[in-house]
């Protein structure tokens, strides 16, 4: 009986090309750069085309990990806290009262978070950062262009972007990213992480000092009281990790916990004095229609304290109880403007505790690892973590799209250096020889 010899399944050439670091680096790219591009994807080419697209990167992902298998470090992977979060944001489709919506949005979130595991495994921290700074240094300067365009050159705004043409009386502008506080948040971003590009001497000066020009310039015209102060966190942040990193080994779990207890002592100080620090801030009126919305999704998320109303990321407006919470705002609202109280009101106490566990663990993880290694480039972490976190209380852009994708990187990336399961790992026998 003779047997007849079958081709493999996938030809050798594919899967050099799915394994090989090239592609790998390329496809990093191109899901930072879809992540940080949704807001004005979705305003061009509408929300199916940005689920074409994210349906794209994820096969194309799953290919490359298929075949990047062998080489995969697995180690202190998956955290059980992201696990646990997106986890539960997908079970609540069983008492949510949108579940079309609701399942919509777990399979969104899912996809970012392989998306986000997927960089983590395939790309070096450096790498990462690399990544993120050259799709910025190209998004920040398409957004800075066009916002000339509009305010300077054409005097029209751009209403399909969210563009106002207010570059002309400096400000506030919105770039590509559809506010001032989310443009302000990516120029952060952006400025730490040409910071870290710069002194880990990965780019050439001359690049490296006039991206953060770029950067600051940026975050200076939205004119955002938020993220003015998420920046003086970042400042003092990045200060204390100097500090900590000048500071011998020995004495550097003093110094933590000094630094720990002095943050939780200012922490208290500025809940006290919110309402002076806001007039400071010459943001009362902003600050009055957040307080207005917080106050509505308070009373609403009271009836489904425990398990919440059901998961569904960035809003859908034409579903109860987010039509209303709109209708009694006066103005359409895309999230409550605030991570940790969306995440209460969509998934209720179960999910904010798991969320805190995960932003806990993967801020704690960093900053250790950043305290105690030698290279630059384990800040870059710890003070987007810093960026992100801060910005919570105003914004909810670390639940979705680029703020999620970057969320799970730096916890992913952390787990591997700090992962607790690293402990119940057995020591290598060492040959006598040896």
């Amino acid at each position: 009986m003779t047997y007849r010899a079958y081709p493999p399944a996938v030809p050798d050439q594919f899967t050099r090309l799915f394994a090989s670091p090239k592609f790998a680096s390329s496809l990093a790219l191109v899901i930072i750069g879809f992540a940080f591009s949704t807001t004005a994807l979705r305003a061009v080419i509408g929300p199916p085309g940005v689920v074409g697209i994210l349906v794209g990167l994820v096969v194309l992902a799953a290919f490359s990990l298929t075949a990047r298998w062998a080489g995969v470090d697995w180690h202190g992977l998956l955290p059980i806290s992201i696990m646990v979060f997106v986890g539960w944001c997908a079970l609540s489709v069983l008492w949510s009262s949108y579940q079309l919506h609701t399942l919509s949005a777990s399979l969104y979130q899912l996809a970012f978070t392989f998306l986000a595991i997927y960089i983590a495994l395939a790309r070096d921290t450096i790498q990462v950062v690399r990544a993120t700074g050259d799709v910025l240094r190209v998004l920040l300067g398409v957004s800075l262009a066009l916002e000339v365009l509009s305010g300077l050159l054409l005097d029209t705004p751009f209403v399909f972007l969210g563009i106002q043409g207010n570059i002309g009386s400096f400000g506030p502008v919105q770039g590509l990213f559809g506010s001032r506080n989310v443009f302000g948040l990516v120029s952060l971003i952006a400025a730490v992480t040409f910071a870290v590009e710069l002194r880990s001497r990965s780019v050439r000066r001359g690049l490296g000092i006039g991206s953060i020009a770029l950067a600051v310039f940026g975050l200076l015209l939205t004119r955002s009281p938020v993220i003015l102060v998420v920046a003086l966190f970042v400042g003092l942040a990045a200060l204390a990790l100097i500090w900590l990193r000048a500071t011998p080994a020995a004495n550097r779990w003093l110094l933590q916990i000094g630094l720990l207890g002095g943050t939780v002592v200012a922490g208290i100080i500025a809940v006290a004095a919110r309402a002076r620090i806001t007039d400071q801030l010459n943001a009362g009126s902003e600050f009055e229609a957040r307080t207005t919305l917080w106050g509505e999704i308070w009373r609403l998320a009271m009836l489904n304290p425990l398990e919440g109303w059901g998961w569904a990321g960035l809003w859908p407006v034409d579903v109860t109880p987010y039509g209303w919470l709109s209708f009694v705002t006066g103005r359409p609202q895309a999230s409550a403007l605030n991570a940790f109280l969306d995440v209460y009101f969509q998934v209720g106490l179960v999910g904010l505790l798991s969320f805190f566990a995960l932003v806990t663990l993967a801020f704690w993880r960093s900053w250790l690892l950043a305290s105690d290694k030698r290279s630059m480039v384990y800040v870059w972490s710890p003070l987007v973590l810093v960026t992100l976190l801060v910005t919570s209380a105003a914004e909810s852009t670390v639940l979705v799209d680029f703020g999620w994708l970057l969320l799970l990187i730096c916890a992913v990336k952390a787990a591997q250096g700090k992962s607790w399961r690293s402990l119940l790992q057995p020591t290598p026998h060492r040959h006598p020889e040896n």
